[in-house]
């Protein structure tokens, strides 16, 4: 479905994000004009794939908007791609009604361990934590591990020491459980399972719900006016996780990639992904589009190659969000829903796109 609102108000930027009830009211940070530079900058994010409960919904749909024009804002400001999506990363790690950062689900032990990655398309430079603790945005924590160190992943104790050093805003648990993800623990906390059960196997239950289902990685990909391309991931893993687990977030290939083909940041199981390196799948099947023969001809038919083969090889659902060198963008997800929205430029006018139900394309043009 695709609602295109042509209303006058929604051409006006003041007044963007008012033309209905249920958008969100941000005030527009679209500049005038589109920055210079050979290529029209894109970014799009989602905020996770999985069985969105109805009262997430308008929270979730009004946080990939937030985010999409915070990241897009420092685009439309002449930075790179790879500040862009920290940007929109980090305004996704704020929100609570994400489980990245603030909001992060609690592991076995009732503590909160988080992952993140981030990765330069032009120069494949890449930095990640896992396991970290205490850091309000580890996604922040990930590009100085990129950019101040001679590594690419810390993790543990270590990564949170490193975060410490580098004087990023450290927080408490308190300050990083939401109200939601301490229900969610204490629930399947009342269950005698195996943690490997209750995360492994799609047809185990707890309390009515599915706990594989609950969670919701977050992530961002875009191309700056220079044609570079960028990616980064963020999440709180899984409720009632083991002490030390480390899921697809933060590993290269599976969580996110970035070459000169294109960017991805993925969603969904962990596990699965990782088997499957869901991330590098997607920018394979990209780099194939060029050939005639193939049966990859858009992005979204590259999403949607990865997460078939995910799906057919170890029986793992996701979502995956995706631009290549074209500044295309494109998504898919298998699960029930998937919180999602771009903004790019067409004929020089921007669009912000989103949905959150399968099929669901919900467009807003925006004068600049």
């Amino acid at each position: 479905q695709i609602y295109l609102n042509n209303s006058a108000q929604s051409q006006s930027p003041e007044n963007f994000f008012q033309v209905s009830g249920t958008e969100p009211s941000y005030q527009s940070i679209m500049a005038e004009t589109l920055v210079p530079g050979p290529f029209r900058p894109c970014i799009m994010v989602h905020g996770g794939a999985w069985q969105i409960e109805e009262y997430l919904v308008e929270d979730s749909r009004a946080g990939v908007q937030e985010a999409v024009q915070r990241g897009y804002k420092a685009l439309l400001d002449g930075k790179p791609a790879l500040d862009a999506v920290i940007e929109a990363v980090c305004s996704l790690e704020d929100n609570p009604a994400f489980d990245a950062g603030t909001g992060s689900c609690l592991n076995k032990a009732g503590e909160v361990e988080m992952d993140a990655m981030v990765m330069d398309g032009k120069t494949l430079k890449y930095g990640a934590v896992a396991a970290v603790q205490n850091v309000k945005n580890p996604v922040k924590v990930a590009r100085l591990v990129m950019e101040k160190t001679d590594h690419c992943l810390l993790v543990g104790a270590g990564a949170t020491k490193f975060a410490e050093e580098m004087q990023v805003e450290m927080v408490t648990r308190e300050q990083l459980v939401s109200k939601e993800s301490l229900a969610e623990y204490e629930r399947f906390l009342q269950y005698n399972q195996a943690v490997n059960t209750l995360f492994n196997n799609r047809l185990v239950a707890v309390g009515g719900k599915d706990p594989q289902s609950e969670h919701d990685t977050v992530g961002a990909v875009a191309m700056d006016q220079w044609g570079n391309l960028a990616c980064a991931t963020s999440t709180g893993g899984i409720t009632l996780k083991r002490v030390g687990r480390v899921g697809d977030s933060p590993i290269a290939g599976s969580g996110g990639f970035a070459n000169d083909v294109g960017c991805v940041s993925t969603t969904g199981h962990g596990e699965s992904i990782l088997r499957t390196c869901l991330a590098r799948n997607v920018v394979f099947a990209m780099e194939t589009m060029s050939h005639e023969a193939g049966s990859v001809k858009s992005v979204s038919d590259a999403c949607m190659y990865g997460l078939n083969y995910m799906q057919d090889k170890v029986n793992g659902c996701g979502g995956v969000i995706a631009i290549n060198s074209k500044g295309e963008c494109g998504y898919g997800f298998t699960t029930g829903r998937m919180a999602w929205a771009k903004i790019e430029n067409v004929d020089g006018k921007a669009l912000l796109t989103h949905g959150i139900e399968p099929g669901e394309e919900i467009v807003y043009p925006m004068e600049l």
